[in-house]
């Protein structure tokens, strides 16, 4: 199983996805942003490296979202998601081809990578919460 961690950045009431790199696994698909989980990090140490890495931004970490366990034809990813606060951002796109920011309410319309849609779901239910 490969661990995957991504953040859930908000700025405005919205939310950021990622457009992944024509090409790469998923290439096409949307996804919040993030990546694989080295041995000797923890998650949220992995995910301010992947941020900074893949798309020069810095954020505030909060609260872990929820993990997902999603299989896909040739493995199988517990995604990790924690929600953050953007500090700053470059948007150097090493991984991806374009960024979106979007309501929580429209992530569906997308078309997010497979492990991505349990998170999406449980942003929009945790919204309609009183």
């Amino acid at each position: 199983m490969v661990e995957v961690v991504c953040g859930i950045i908000s700025r405005n009431n919205k939310v950021l996805i990622c457009k992944r790199k024509t090409g790469k696994y998923l290439g096409g698909f949307w996804e919040f942003p993030g990546g694989k989980i080295e041995s000797n990090e923890s998650p949220k140490s992995a995910l301010k490296r992947e941020l900074l890495e893949e798309l020069g931004m810095e954020v505030e970490m909060h609260n872990h979202l929820t993990n997902v366990i999603h299989s896909y034809p040739d493995f199988v990813v517990k995604l990790i998601a924690i929600e953050c606060t953007l500090i700053k951002a470059s948007f150097v796109m090493t991984d991806h081809d374009s960024y979106e920011w979007v309501e929580v309410s429209d992530l569906l319309n997308w078309k997010l990578a497979g492990a991505d849609i349990p998170i999406a779901e449980a942003l929009i239910n945790e919204s309609k919460c009183p």
